[in-house]
């Protein structure tokens, strides 16, 4: 690496940011976004069926929010090695913010969807008919970076400092909040700086804050490929948030089991696949994103940050997909605890995870 920023990473962040700037609108007025979603949505009907060769297969549909990128290699691998055929399934991607896949995901226009499970609590409070069936990312994604050397090693060397965020809302300002709270610090103890266009890694870069929320396979990688090694925070070991996951309708898991269950073992295996080979996965994604070619090395280096936050202890123990109940039970009382009426009405772990999908 020459330590110049890749144009295609940032051809795809910047593509990234925009998908988000809606995001930014309604990520403080959740329950504007996906109220009244009850109205329209699945009745249970049997899945779509498409004939091929003298099979016949299941549609579905999902959402992998944001932008095609290498990040959702292991969709793309499995669709390629044929793992969703095999498994009796015709799979359509399709790429939408996380708070619209919720919605869309309960009402049934969506099958299945990767989403946010701090996003997803809230959902499922204000009524949205959605189960999470898998986890995804194992380590919460969302973590505050900055250059090492600046000082910056633990949350309590947040006091002071100049914090960039998008905004005041989302899984960002929930870590945030939770990290200041660890040590013993409030949102009034830093300045915070909000880029409401995603830019806070240039501010990062150019000193104009201390530090910023990201994620991890994103705005760190983007500063060691710059020449400077980056310093991270993660919330984990302080409040257990759940990572992204997928999830699906409550009417789409009794109508659809079957092809739900196949969909989650088919993908849980081509995350093996990459995991065991990250070059697999690079070229799945690029033979699905063709620009991705235009710099390997950072598209690489992306996808093996993804890997990581893939894995932790509880998948090491069993098995990739794992959710841990008790994580989301911590999750749900800390975000009881946060302003702005996150959690109006009571939900348990069972009013949101369902662990019977994942046939191992």
């Amino acid at each position: 690496m020459d330590g110049s920023r890749s144009p295609a990473l940032d051809q795809t962040c910047a593509r990234w940011r925009g998908a988000h700037r809606s995001l930014a609108a309604i990520g403080a007025a959740l329950a504007i976004v996906i109220g009244g979603c009850g109205a329209a949505g699945s009745s249970g009907t049997p899945a779509p069926e498409v004939t091929q060769g003298g099979s016949a297969r299941t549609e579905l549909t999902v959402g992998l929010g944001f932008i095609p990128s290498v990040q959702f290699a292991q969709f793309y691998l499995a669709d390629q090695r044929g793992y969703y055929r095999d498994a009796g399934l015709e799979v359509t991607f399709q790429n939408q913010i996380d708070p619209d896949l919720i919605r869309l995901t309960g009402q049934g226009a969506v099958d299945i969807s990767l989403a946010d499970g701090t996003s997803l609590i809230p959902a499922v409070s204000q009524g949205i008919p959605v189960r999470y069936i898998a986890t995804i990312y194992a380590d919460f994604p969302n973590v505050v970076f900055a250059k090492a050397g600046t000082g910056v090693s633990a949350p309590a060397d947040l006091a002071g400092r100049k914090i960039g965020i998008p905004g005041r809302f989302g899984s960002s300002w929930i870590m945030l909040q939770a990290l200041l709270a660890s040590a013993d610090l409030a949102p009034e103890d830093v300045t915070i700086v909000e880029y409401p266009d995603f830019g806070q890694l240039a501010g990062v870069e150019q000193g104009a804050v201390d530090a910023a929320t990201g994620f991890v396979n994103n705005e760190p990688v983007r500063l060691a490929l710059s020449g400077s090694e980056p310093s991270i925070l993660r919330v984990d070991e302080i409040v257990p948030l759940p990572g992204n996951g997928l999830i699906t309708g409550t009417a789409t898991l009794e109508s659809r089991r079957d092809a739900v269950t196949a969909f989650v073992s088919a993908t849980l295996r081509a995350m093996g696949d990459i995991v065991a080979d990250p070059q697999v996965g690079l070229e799945a994604a690029i033979a699905e994103v063709p620009e991705l070619a235009d710099d390997r090395d950072a598209q690489l280096a992306v996808l093996e940050a993804t890997i990581d936050a893939w894995q932790d202890e509880a998948t090491d123990a069993g098995g990739l997909g794992t959710i841990v109940r008790d994580d989301w039970t911590a999750s749900i009382d800390y975000l009881a605890t946060l302003p702005g009426d996150l959690v109006p009405n009571p939900v348990d772990v069972d009013d949101l995870v369902t662990t019977d999908v994942l046939s191992r």
